[in-house]
């Protein structure tokens, strides 16, 4: 068989890709089941494999046959590339290649010599896994160069005298892809993947330009963006039975425009252009493949398109656009939606409503992932699960969680946060019940995790234990602590070493997460390494066993950060189990495949297209000097995958007009669409209302009812009879937190992992004042400083083992303290301190029965003149001067009250003619003394008569104890806002809550 010219053809968008190409070679095999085997088709991706394969089988309607031999272009082998050697034995022995280096072998070992560098010029990354983070950078200018076939000697001349002085720094650090890593390959007895991959198109090129194979080649798909496959296409266009078939080859773009698109990389055509110059092809010579013409609908579609994508230097052509009709907006409409959670919605009610029609297909397609995930989300209402072409990230799925868990938890030493993520994970069952440990989990985390953090490992869970309210329950967690401990020990031992081997730290960490893993009738590997997910994550760790044993030693700290960067870009992909109508596509996948309904979503600048990013090694100039393709290549690709994806019947274009909160600025792509459309005096279909009305309407109530504030009103009998003075301006201001506290009984959790809260440093502080005045009531002797800090070591005991307290509060107590002596000085020449921590009581007559106010005195000093001075210390803020006169912070006055009545135990009763805020912070100045203003005996009294009026009110059984009476005076915190769903009643219109 013998023809003129090279044979090439086009698919146009609109097309089903694969479906064409099956078409045609059934029907040139004339029914005969066993003649397509003659043919070999090479498709870009394994991806497409699959694909063309499910096309014959659509075609055949199932029946029996003999499917081509279909092989990747982008993932070669020699099993898919090489038919038979004795085909072309001069070339047999070019196919005789060492292996490709593992890809995460190779990151690993450049990471090792980056390291090697780094230590002996005394510069770069401090730690393996910044240098790993570092080797992947370097493995893609690897891929690049090679990809581009270019030669790294030509690196020593890209520097001239006139560029920056750290540019040749940065070419002195790629000495080693230029000299060191060639030897170390060597020493592998590997290759890169990219110079394989060239290698192997390489010698098929010659293999079939030598001794054309017997049958027909089509190379379908592709569109040669890769030099060594441009030139296997260039080979296969001219053999006798080759042909090379292209995906949406623009016909309607005028010659002038064409003949700028070499150079213009940003054009969706750019590669194409390219590939057909190589081939020594015009676009006039390209036939079109046969199959099914396009419909009217779909000709006018790809013509708007490619006007709207003309190069820039041809634009002004828009001025008067001609010969656009209404055609090419049929079956096209456009959504902007508020925020990405809207544009996820109504794209899953768009994939959705494909379903109602038999047999009708849809697709995403979209390079944001995260969008991605949010669409799979939402579908799942419908109990629907998605193919994403993508993938999962492993680092996200459950036993990729646990892993990173379990590692970060044991080199935080066993921290209250870290270690809960872990233990509360459903994967940690420590070789119990699920369900049990679960249990003791949350007693562990009630009885010392919530405060200020233990001291580290579970050894500093024991110590805190030891330290906690001694009851049997206490006794069971501190048998299950230790025997945690014992589990996590080794792992623990290497972590918290100087250094050690990766090889080492993974083995003891997968042991640990095995152990942890454990359930009562179920093995840790069983639970671990089950399903798709396991599998991958299995399949690494047996890859990082193998190929970081010569990894230099590490400090156990970095081995997380190292876990998550090696994990980082591996995907799970499910095997079965997905909707056979629905799908999520990545671009380069829309491509080929085909779907009735697209919606191409996410079509923001720096999604559609993705911004160029920034090479961390060379300039634009350097770049282009070396021979890298330019940066805007990439915005090309996506530019051609864009126009592919816009041939389907049904095309919704969706982008999100705010994401993180931000403004987002539309694809450029949109903007030409919209001037294009301008001047054609046309205009997209828009129905965001409706579909964003429908996707509000599935989460919509039936009905709104206005959610009133709740009001309480228990029995008198269950309301409190006692409270104390700090509870009283709670009461007033919050009246629902005292019905939470004191008729519910509910005490609000401390934080994990918290700062020395106010209430337990000042319990520290209070306890060490008091012991000190209780030993030095009067003027302060010599050694009052020392015998101050001494009490202070004995209030905070064992606390001081705390991180937090220890390297923080234990200062600010030494500052404190110096600080209480000198004003102690001027206080006792005032008068002399008769109380600290003094305990006082008064019975208040009302309507529900005898009310007793407690009290507890910080300080009480008798003045010279005999009248009493009431201190409290505070710690924290201190209350202003408004609250205090206005009865909302009536502390001090009802004390003051107290203290006239004689209510504190040892104080006989005597006038008030002081009250005074102590601020003991410890900051700068470390503590600072605050009189109240007003007549002592006046505030009290007025304190006194509220106090009554306020417990005559709740005396009446139809009181309410409300939320937030007057929101204008509300606490600053409140515990219990939450319980009281505050921001269902009290938001108004566009706030939180509404």
């Amino acid at each position: 068989m013998t023809r003129r010219g090279p044979a090439v053809y086009t698919i146009p968008p609109g097309t089903a890709f694969l479906d064409a190409i099956a078409a045609r070679v059934l029907h040139e095999a004339g029914g005969d089941p066993l003649a397509p085997a003659r043919t070999r088709i090479l498709v870009p991706t394994r991806r497409a494999v699959r694909a063309l394969g499910e096309a014959f089988l659509r075609a055949t309607e199932g029946r029996s046959m003999v499917l081509p031999r279909i092989s990747p272009l982008g993932d070669v082998e020699e099993e898919a590339l090489a038919f038979g050697a004795g085909e072309a034995p001069p070339f047999a022995g070019a196919l005789d290649l060492p292996p490709a280096i593992p890809e995460l072998r190779r990151r690993l070992l450049l990471a090792r010599l980056v390291l090697g560098l780094a230590r002996a010029t005394g510069g770069g990354p401090d730690s393996i896994e910044h240098a790993t983070l570092l080797a992947a950078e370097l493995g893609r200018l690897l891929d690049q160069a090679q990809t581009e076939r270019l030669d790294f000697a030509a690196l020593a001349g890209l520097v001239p005298e006139a560029l920056a002085e750290h540019w040749r720094v940065t070419l002195d650090f790629l000495r080693i892809v230029t000299e060191s890593w060639p030897a170390v390959l060597a020493e592998e007895g590997g290759i890169d993947p990219a110079a394989r991959r060239n290698r192997l198109l390489a010698a098929q090129a010659a293999a079939w330009a030598a001794a054309p194979p017997d049958g027909p080649v089509i190379a379908a798909g592709s569109t040669g963006s890769i030099p060594a496959t441009a030139d296997l296409l260039t080979v296969v266009a001219s053999l006798p039975e080759g042909r090379v078939v292209l995906p949406g080859l623009d016909r309607h773009t005028d010659d002038e425009s064409w003949g700028l698109l070499t150079a213009e990389p940003t054009h969706p055509q750019h590669g194409l252009a390219r590939l057909l110059e190589r081939i020594g092809v015009r676009r006039d010579q390209v036939a079109d493949w046969p199959a099914p013409k396009p419909s009217a609908t779909a000709e006018m579609r790809a013509r708007f398109v490619a006007e709207a994508m003309r190069p820039a230097a041809t634009s002004e052509a828009w001025r008067d656009v001609d010969g656009l009709s209404s055609d090419a907006v049929r079956g096209l409409r456009r959504i902007d939606c508020p925020t990405p959670r809207e544009e996820a919605g109504i794209i899953a009610l768009l994939l959705r409503e494909t379903l109602e029609v038999p047999g009708r297909t849809a697709a995403l397609v979209t390079p944001d992932r995260g969008l991605a995930r949010r669409v799979a989300g939402e579908l799942s209402r419908w109990d629907i699960g998605i193919d994403d072409s993508a993938g999962t990230p492993l680092a996200t799925a459950p036993v990729g969680a646990f892993l990173r868990l379990t590692a970060e938890m044991i080199a935080a030493r066993a921290a209250p946060v870290p270690l809960l993520a872990a233990f509360k994970h459903p994967l940690a069952a420590g070789g119990e019940d699920p369900a049990a440990f679960r249990a003791r989990v949350r007693a562990l985390e009630r009885a010392v995790l919530r405060g200020p953090r233990p001291a580290p490992g579970f050894g500093g869970l024991a110590t805190a234990l030891e330290g906690a309210a001694d009851d049997d329950r206490h006794d069971a967690l501190k048998s299950w602590v230790a025997g945690m401990g014992r589990m996590a020990a080794p792992f623990a031992a290497l972590a918290a070493g100087p250094a050690a081997a990766f090889g080492a730290l993974l083995a003891a960490h997968v042991a640990y997460a095995e152990a942890l893993a454990a359930a009562d009738g179920e093995s840790g590997p069983d639970r671990l390494w089950a399903g798709e997910a396991g599998e991958a994550a299995a399949g690494l760790v047996a890859d990082l066993g193998q190929s970081a044993r010569d990894l230099p030693p590490m400090p156990g700290r970095e081995y997380p950060g190292l876990l998550d960067a090696l994990m980082a870009g591996l995907v799970v992909r499910p095997r079965w189990g997905r909707h056979p109508r629905l799908h999520i596509w990545g671009p380069l996948e829309a491509r080929l495949l085909h779907a009735d309904r697209v919606v191409i979503g996410g079509l923001n600048e720096g999604a559609w297209p993705p911004e160029p990013a920034a090479d961390p090694w060379m300039s634009r100039p350097m770049r282009a000097d070396f021979g890298l393709a330019p940066p805007e290549r990439r915005i090309g690709l996506s530019a051609h995958d864009f126009t592919q994806a816009m041939g389907a019947e049904e095309v919704v274009l969706t982008r999100a007009e705010r994401v993180e909160g931000a403004p987002s600025v539309p694809s450029r792509w949109l903007l030409r669409f919209d001037t294009v459309l301008k001047g054609a005096g046309l205009a997209l279909a828009d129905d965001s209302g409706d579909w964003a009305a429908w996707r509000d309407a599935l989460d919509a109530p039936a009905a709104v009812a206005p959610v009133p504030a709740p009001a309480p009103r228990p029995p008198v009998a269950a309301r409190p009879r006692r409270l104390s003075v700090t509870r009283i301006g709670i009461w007033m201001r919050d009246p629902y937190a005292i019905y939470a506290r004191h008729v519910l009984g509910l005490v609000p959790l401390d934080p994990l992992d918290a700062d020395p809260g106010a209430a337990e440093r000042g319990t520290f502080i209070h306890r060490a004042l008091e012991r000190f005045l209780a030993e030095c009531p009067g003027a302060p002797p010599a050694d009052a400083l020392g015998r101050l800090l001494a009490h202070g070591r004995d209030a905070f005991g064992a606390a001081v083992a705390r991180p937090g307290v220890g390297a923080f509060w234990w200062p600010r107590f030494e500052r404190i303290a110096r600080w209480f002596v000198a004003e102690q000085a001027r206080a006792a020449k005032e008068g002399r301190t008769l109380a600290a921590e003094a305990g006082g009581r008064i019975e208040i007559t009302a309507p529900g029965g005898p009310f007793v106010l407690t009290a507890r005195a910080d300080r009480i000093d008798r003045l010279a003149a005999g009248a009493l001075a009431i201190i409290d210390y505070k710690t924290g803020a201190v209350p202003g001067p408004g609250l205090v006169e206005s009865g909302l912070e009536p502390q001090l006055p009802l004390e003051a009250a107290i203290a006239a009545a004689g209510g504190f135990e040892g104080v006989p009763a005597a006038a008030v003619a002081a009250l005074e805020y102590w601020r003991l912070t410890g900051a700068e100045p470390p503590g600072e003394r605050k009189a109240l203003r007003g007549d002592p005996a006046a505030l009290a009294a007025d304190a006194l008569a509220g106090l009554s009026a306020l417990v005559a009110a709740f005396d009446d059984p139809s009181t309410p104890y409300r939320p937030r009476p007057d929101p204008a005076r509300a606490l600053r915190f409140d515990d219990y806002e939450h319980l009281a769903r505050v921001r269902e009643w009290s938001a108004g219109p566009g706030e939180d809550g509404a």
